[in-house]
């Protein structure tokens, strides 16, 4: 299976003053880039080539770490960039916000949580919404590790690792989980992985 660098939903300059063009171009063009052109590379020619990009996660977690180091963050990637949107934050769609009232107790709880799953990630990694057993919470991975590989279903990701936010906000990691919650979420998006 051929994987190519998915286009951003907007235009790099779309999401500021909350994410810059310059942040984007580093990001997208970049970082994820160079995650699909080393994936690509190591799955040449191995029985990984033909699968999916989910089964490629889910089976080189076990067997293959360096693959999956590079496979698990053009997957987050590919997610990330359409779990943000121009105006985002925001009211959540009614299914999802409910499920998120019975299962994380609300959604001021849910943010804090949120923010503080990805304050608290030490060094690189994600903070997630997930769905597991029918039941959502909120969880955090390091490095490019995502809830596919704990048998769970990921609705939303936010990057912590520092190409993610330095640009933007330095070393100020909670500010920028702050305003990326609050300003930039597709529930949308969300919502359809949710209802999906």
């Amino acid at each position: 299976m051929a994987f190519t660098l998915p286009d951003l939903p907007y235009a790099y300059d779309a999401l500021s003053p909350h994410m810059s063009a310059e942040t984007l171009e580093f990001h997208h063009d970049k970082h994820h880039n160079a995650y699909l052109v080393a994936m690509t590379g190591m799955i040449e020619g191995t029985e990984y080539e033909s699968m999916s990009l989910e089964d490629i996660c889910t089976k080189s977690f076990k067997e293959n770490p360096k693959l999956f180091n590079q496979a698990g963050q053009f997957y987050n990637h590919i997610h990330f960039w359409k779990w943000m949107k121009p105006n985002g934050g925001g009211a959540i769609p009614g299914a999802l916000e409910a499920k998120i009232n019975e299962d994380l107790g609300g959604v001021d709880a849910f943010r804090t949580a949120f923010i503080q799953a990805g304050v608290t990630q030490f060094g690189s990694g994600w903070a997630w919404l997930a769905l597991k057993g029918g039941k959502l919470e909120v969880m955090q991975t390091p490095n490019g590790e995502n809830p596919l590989v704990h048998g769970a279903k990921p609705l939303l990701g936010v990057d912590v690792w520092e190409h993610s936010y330095y640009i933007d906000f330095r070393n100020a990691r909670p500010k920028y989980l702050e305003t990326w919650f609050d300003n930039l979420v597709n529930w949308d998006y969300v919502a359809e992985l949710y209802e999906g």
